[in-house]
Order: structure tokens, then sequence, then C-alpha cells
């Protein structure tokens, strides 16, 4: 039984097709079905189901996915220990992050850390879910709820605030705002209610808004139209700094606090190249998010 077999194997299993895992392996389809047969054949087990849906785990190919990933974590164990306990961290390392976080926080630390390490190659992918890490989506990921079960570890990065928030122009010719009654006679920015993936994102809904004239599953998407002056919606604080003309509205009844956490599969606390990135991500989101949210402040925005 070669490493190699096993690993094209823990790429099925973790996309369920043939073709999807070719491209992550960056190989053909019909290479990994002869590979995946050659390892079916050496353990004397069929270890996919062929469907419509596509390659599915027989109840032997669930048993195997725990050894393989044993395998794996200690392929990368031993490839970290080659790599010497140098400073220089290299490779690629990919990072799930809701998109607030990867439009507004990310991109700076990202950059920093590329100049620290050059050989260090970073993918940030920007998606309003959450990535499942056991299929190894992601590396790690940042997220606004801890997970509640799976082989997962957690850490709090830092609390973040949120507020309503409209561009100056739009607030010239509105209607007053004086409460969050008078939200009922503006236009409304937010996510599309059936489209929120975790409760701790539904800002409007929980100050009483039933009614969004302008949504979209994109925080970024939300925020421009803020930003040209559309309506009044939920803006990050630390997002605020990127438009100046936004100002914040009824900020003495409407402030919300919310988390990020790091999410790591709890294997990889094994691998010294991952703790070193998740340290130097962790600390440099917490001083963009200071750096940001100092600059958010009224006096600071005069």
């Amino acid at each position: 039984m070669q490493w190699d077999d096993m690993r094209i194997f823990l790429s099925v299993a973790r996309t369920d097709s043939l073709s999807a895992a070719a491209r992550v392996l960056k190989r053909d389809a019909a290479t990994v079905g002869r590979r995946i047969a050659r390892l079916e054949s050496a353990l004397g087990a069929a270890l996919f189901a062929k469907s419509p849906q596509g390659y599915r785990l027989t109840e032997a190919g669930q048993r195997f996915v725990a050894h393989a990933e044993q395998a794996e974590q200690a392929m990368l164990a031993a490839k970290d220990e080659l790599r010497g306990d140098g400073e220089a961290l290299s490779g690629t390392i990919r990072v799930g992050a809701p998109d607030g976080c990867a439009n507004f926080l990310l991109p700076r630390v990202c950059v920093a850390l590329t100049e620290m390490h050059p050989d260090l190659d970073i993918q940030i992918v920007a998606l309003p879910r959450v990535f499942n890490l056991p299929r190894r989506e992601a590396d790690m990921a940042i997220a606004v709820s801890p997970p509640s079960g799976g082989r997962l570890s957690v850490q709090k990065i830092a609390d973040y605030h949120l507020s309503l928030a409209a561009h100056r122009d739009y607030l010239t010719g509105a209607p007053a705002l004086n409460s969050l009654e008078d939200l009922r006679h503006h236009r409304m920015v937010g996510y599309v209610p059936d489209m929120i993936f975790d409760k701790e994102l539904d800002y409007l809904g929980g100050i009483g808004i039933d009614r969004v004239a302008l949504s979209s599953n994109s925080v970024a998407v939300q925020f421009q139209w803020l930003a040209m002056g559309a309506g009044v919606g939920v803006v990050h604080d630390f997002a605020l700094p990127a438009a100046p003309g936004l100002v914040r509205v009824l900020a003495d009844q409407v402030r919300l606090t919310r988390t990020f956490w790091l999410i790591r599969h709890a294997d990889d606390h094994r691998t010294v190249r991952l703790n070193r990135f998740a340290g130097f991500l962790v600390d440099g989101v917490r001083a963009e998010l200071a750096r940001l949210e100092t600059m958010a402040r009224p006096d600071a925005m005069r």
C-alpha cells in the first residue's frame, strides 16, 4: 500500500467525485480511478459506491478514512521536521473566512505575512458559509460561531463591533431618523433572509426589521450599496474607514458585538508550520481589528 494511493483516496472522499479530486490533485480522472481501484484491490474491500450524486464512502471506506488521515498527519509532521524549526514559513496555506473579515481585515495581514515569509503562499477563500475542515476545504477557517461538534479545535480571536450606518448623501434627503421606529421609512440594506447561514448574522431581524429592500448574501455587496448612498444597514465598525462618507446612525440604540473564532482540525496541532501560521494570523487580525476600529471612532473620523 502506497501513501500516494491513500492521498488520492482522501481527495475523492472529501470531494465525492473522481473529476473534482483530479482537479485538486492535478491529475486526470482516469488515473485517479485506477489508483482507487488499486487501493481497493490491495485492501480487499470496496471503499466507494458510485451513485448519480457521485462517489460515496462505503462502510469500509468510512472506517479507512481515520487510518488515511493518521497517515496524512504523519506525512505533514515529517515534512515539518525536515523543514526544521527556522523562522521562515513556506508552501501554501488556505484560510476560509466570512467575506467581511476577508475583505476588510485579512488583506493587510496577509500582505505582511508574505513580506515576512517570501516562500509562503496564502489563499483566502471568502465565502458566506461554514467551511468543512474535515473535508479539507481549507487548512483553517475564521468563523463567527464556534462549531458544536466534530474533531475541531477552537480559539477565540477577538470581539468586534457593528453599527447601523448610512452615507451622508443618503441622509441629506431622507426622512428623519431618530428612533428604531423611523427605520420603516427608510430603504434597508442587509442579508438575503433565507441565506443567512449563521444566526449571529441576523442583525436586522434582531432589531425588528422584517423587510430588506436591497439584500445580498455578500457583506461586500451590502457595503457598496451603503457607500453609494442606497440606504441604511449594519456595517462592521472595522469597515467604516474604507468609506469616509458612511456615518453611524442611532448609535445610542444599536451597537452589536460579535466574535471571530479560529477553527482548525484537531490533528493539525501536531503540525508546527500550521501552528506558527495560526499564531501569526491571530496576532495580525487582532492588531488590524484594533487599528481599524480605532480609526472608526467618531473623534478619529472628523
